[in-house]
């Protein structure tokens, strides 16, 4: 039987108030054929029965496996302050801060996040988030469609395949012209990229690293488009912008990332956090909420929501995005990790993590049959040619209690002897042993 916290008493208090004559006429609009005829659920557990079943539930999932994967998301150490200060009361506030008057804290955090986006990726603005770094790159390609009036979009094959997919989901039903240029091992092809704009096309969507993990300057590529009257689309792995050329200084009209890197556990898929920004000329086209600093009547400060074109605040068929959301705790959590990491933390993490991935690089390269699929520069991340399918050897090491990559043959035809093998702070280098060891065994 179901929970019902009301007395039978109470119920009927409830349905005299409404009019109604029974619990039936509640769903008297569902026709008879629409109604389910019977429930087929299993009988109700007490408390301890149910903790106990979700428990065991838990309980096969293996995390304590050694990780390598990545393939845009990483598994990097988080501080405990992270857990703690966003754990505190003052950020367990509404969902949505649309009254300032009762939302400082809320509006400040995000405006303070906004700021820390913004510089770590050399750019005019940020907004408060949407739903995840595919998401975010989708809410580009609009923008520039809308800022262009154009209905060509370039994207280059080096771009997460999972983002891929999501473009492709969310345009099946716009008149948009995809145009998909592939990889040259790896690597982006910047002739054919700089061949496929012409005055029809609205972007062109790069990444920085790539899929592959390759590390590339978009700077000419991005000043050919913009002499197309195009803009340019960017996304980044956000940790890496400590190290690495910002999408800022190589001339990027709008930059965008998967936040899960900034103190985000991996949570076995979410929630994550989509990171946007882009030029001032722009600001108008970017939607989600963004927050204002300014002062009341008397002069103090205070924070509140401003160019609010979305669906709540606007009529739906001129609002800048029907899908984004604010991730707000998610954002407190990378505006956290940002304050306790610093400039210095933050460069000092992706260079150690660099540094693994290519000491990894080095004793793996020593195995007989492989070699790297790319000669470009990498940063934590690479691509791995093997003798023999990627799928092989990461269900043998699996089970010997290592993750040793992400298979590129799931996305890319050709590739199934690939292995994309990543490298974070929380690895060591007597993991990188252990692992060259075994897929030497494996091979």
């Amino acid at each position: 039987m179901p929970y019902i916290p009301h007395t039978p008493d109470e119920q009927r208090r409830m349905l005299d108030v409404i009019g109604a004559a029974g619990m039936d006429d509640l769903f008297a609009e569902i026709p008879e054929t629409l109604r389910p005829k019977s429930f087929d659920l299993p009988e109700g557990l007490g408390e301890h029965e149910v903790l106990s079943r979700l428990e065991a539930l838990a309980n096969k999932n293996n995390t304590q496996l050694i990780s390598f994967l990545g393939a845009g998301f990483y598994d990097h150490a988080i501080p405990a302050a992270v857990d703690f200060l966003t754990s505190r009361g003052e950020f367990a506030t509404a969902y949505t801060p649309y009254q300032p008057e009762a939302s400082q804290g809320s509006l400040q955090a995000i405006f303070e996040y906004q700021t820390a986006i913004a510089r770590l990726l050399d750019m005019d603005f940020a907004n408060a988030s949407v739903y995840d770094g595919g998401t975010a790159l989708y809410e580009a390609m609009m923008m520039a469609v809308r800022q262009t009036k154009r209905r060509r979009i370039v994207v280059d094959e080096c771009v997460n395949p999972i983002y891929r997919r999501m473009l492709d989901c969310y345009t099946s039903n716009l008149s948009l012209e995809m145009i998909l240029v592939p990889h040259q091992e790896g690597s982006s092809d910047m002739e054919a990229l700089s061949a496929a704009v012409d005055e029809n096309t609205a972007g062109v969507i790069v990444q920085n690293p790539n899929f592959f993990g390759v590390i590339q300057d978009f700077t000419d590529l991005f000043s050919h488009v913009r002499n197309h009257g195009a803009l340019n689309i960017i996304s980044v792995y956000p940790l890496m912008q400590a190290i690495l050329k910002t999408p800022g200084a190589m001339g990027a009209d709008i930059a965008t990332a998967e936040g899960q890197s900034l103190g985000l556990p991996l949570s076995f898929g979410g929630p994550y956090l989509g990171m946007m920004t882009c030029s001032k000329a722009l600001i108008r086209q970017m939607p989600g909420r963004i927050v204002g600093r300014t002062t009341d009547a008397e002069e103090r400060t205070g924070y509140v929501l401003t160019l609010q074109a979305r669906e709540q605040h606007i009529r739906r068929q001129k609002a800048t995005s029907n899908i984004c959301s604010n991730q707000a705790l998610c954002a407190m959590r990378a505006i956290v990790y940002l304050c306790l990491m610093g400039p210095r933390g933050l460069a000092n993490t992706a260079t150690h993590c660099t540094e693994l991935a290519h000491y990894a690089a080095r004793r793996l390269l020593k195995l007989p049959g492989t070699r790297m699929l790319s000669p470009a520069p990498f940063a934590n991340e690479f691509a791995l040619v093997l003798p023999r399918p990627a799928y092989h050897v990461i269900d043998r090491l699996t089970r010997r209690g290592f993750l040793p990559g992400f298979p590129l043959g799931r996305y890319y035809s050709g590739l199934e002897n690939v292995l994309l093998v990543a490298c974070t702070e929380k690895n060591t280098r007597e993991d990188i042993g252990i692992l060259k060891e075994l897929l030497g065994g494996a091979l």
